[in-house]
């Protein structure tokens, strides 16, 4: 999974949006990033007034708990 966008960018994108500087999709031309990332932004910082990213969300459970590993390290 790539890494976020940067706050910096993040807030360009919202500045040039609150200029009028384009249309979302001119701005998503502008900045080089998606359609749907200008959207989500744009209606994250209505809604919230933030810009940063959201948290990672953990990814996958593990399954084999921690407790089994020896014996699947001796099965190798």
């Amino acid at each position: 999974m790539p890494a976020p966008y940067s706050t910096d960018l993040r807030q360009r994108v919202i500045d040039a949006y609150e200029a009028q500087q384009g249309s979302q999709r001119q701005l998503a031309k502008r900045f080089k990033v998606s359609l749907s990332f200008i959207k989500r932004l744009i209606r994250r910082y209505r809604d919230t007034g933030q810009v940063t990213p959201l948290p990672h969300g953990g990814g996958a459970i593990a399954k084999i708990r921690t407790s089994n590993l020896p014996v699947v390290e001796q099965l190798v």
